[in-house]
């Protein structure tokens, strides 16, 4: 069958201006010294519409076939913390639970350890989730720091001098807004790809049963070393890893690993008390081949069967990374509370709904998402809507085409309820 046209999408390498540091108090509007994405636009490179209209800037540089992470800061009247956790400019963990039908689930997940990959160390870490938690009710945390190594001293770098500490702050919210009674494993490393497949090592030895990455290597299937894959494919571990935050073709590892399960973006409404939900235009998904991801691709899994990508379809499933607004989060060393996206908000964020699920060890990667017939699929998945990036013409890069529910940006849907994890 031929093969829907493909737009590339790349980065451009990163300038890195000055440290992050949000704005204190409520009502400032100066930027933060922060660093600048910039990205090319011609035939050949296209521009994430959070970039081109200003809805958000990157936290990480973004460079190409490095590790970076995929956190996005909402920007409105220039950057500036919300003055208050439950306002308007992003979705609080209740909005969250409820959107998603898991507020009847919230006792499961008990002794659940879920780790997240970061780099450099977040030094308040634990008073900054003590204070996202105790705001919506979610309990005290049972959070644990480690370094690359699994030890409890040592840490790297402290996470400003690697622009890291946004997303470590929403790795850690989202999974304790899905799934408050999780433990959770932060493993801190340093930014070299030898130093996050340490992490990746120690999560597997400390006993995490989730691993939530929310960081990738663009345009590449091994970060520029051979031996990365093995290190996502531990058997009776789940792997989830955002997708990326710009657009269709514009593919990262390790989302577009088999053994891993690629978590995509929506943008979640609300409108008279209910919510919906649409494909997040500047999601990153399409097919893992040559183009996208450099090498011979990645090969398709036997349990995938869609007809338009000969090699791995990217993503599997989805959740909110969209920035009209983003979600609510507690960055301590920045301000306070502000508002985040990406596709780095969806991967803990679901992580947080496998632990409730309570079938962590038996996942094998986006199999049991693409398995299900169609009747569990209309019923265990809320399915965005929208036509995606209009640029592929199918289900790559919008909902159509394939068994009614399937995009690329947005998987086979969101969560309603946790039978569908």
């Amino acid at each position: 069958m031929k093969r829907p046209r493909e737009v590339k999408t790349l980065l451009g390498q990163a300038l890195a201006i000055g440290a992050i540091a949000l704005v204190a108090g409520c009502g400032a509007e100066t930027p933060i010294g922060s660093p600048t994405v910039l990205f090319k636009k011609d035939s050949q490179h296209i521009v994430p519409q959070w970039e081109t209209r200003h809805l958000a800037r990157a936290v990480c540089p973004q460079v190409i076939g490095k590790p970076t992470c995929f956190a996005l800061q909402v920007l409105k009247n220039g950057i500036r913390p919300l003055c208050s956790p439950s306002g308007s400019r992003g979705w609080t963990a209740i909005q969250i639970e409820a959107a998603y039908s898991l507020t009847g689930y919230l006792a499961g997940g008990s002794g659940t350890n879920v780790a997240l990959i970061e780099v450099g160390d977040l030094a308040g870490a634990s008073s900054d989730l003590a204070t996202y938690r105790t705001q919506y009710g979610l309990g005290a945390a049972n959070l644990t720091k480690y370094n690359e190594n699994g030890k409890r001293s040592n840490y790297p770098p402290g996470c400003g001098d690697y622009d890291w500490c946004v997303e470590t702050d929403l790795d850690m919210d989202m999974v304790s807004a899905t799934c408050p009674k999780c433990n959770i494993l932060l493993i801190e490393a340093k930014a070299g790809v030898k130093d996050l497949e340490a992490a990746e090592a120690s999560a597997v030895k400390l006993g995490a049963t989730i691993v939530s990455n929310s960081w990738g290597c663009y345009a590449s299937y091994d970060c520029g070393d051979p031996n990365f894959p093995n290190y996502f494919d531990t058997p009776h571990i789940t792997y989830m890893a955002a997708t990326g935050d710009t657009g269709y073709g514009s593919l990262s590892s390790p989302a577009v690993l088999s053994t891993v399960i690629a978590v995509g973006g929506t943008q979640l409404e609300l409108s008279g008390g209910n919510y919906s939900e649409s494909i997040w235009d500047d999601t990153s998904a399409g097919c893992a081949d040559p183009q996208n991801v450099g090498g011979s691709g990645v090969s398709k899994p036997p349990w995938q069967r869609d007809p338009d990508c000969t090699y791995r379809t990217v993503g599997d499933i989805s959740a909110e990374a969209g920035c009209s607004p983003g979600v609510v989060i507690y960055v301590g060393s920045g301000g306070g509370w502000t508002a985040a996206c990406g596709t780095s908000a969806a991967s803990p964020l679901t992580a947080g709904v496998v632990a409730l699920a309570g079938d962590a060890t038996g996942h094998k990667a986006g199999k049991t998402f693409w398995s299900f017939d169609s009747k569990r699929h209309k019923k265990y998945f809320n399915h965005p809507s929208g036509t995606g990036y209009g640029t592929c013409g199918g289900y790559l890069c919008g909902v159509g085409r394939y068994k009614k529910y399937y995009s690329g940006p947005g998987g086979w849907g969101t969560p309603n309820g946790i039978k569908g994890y």
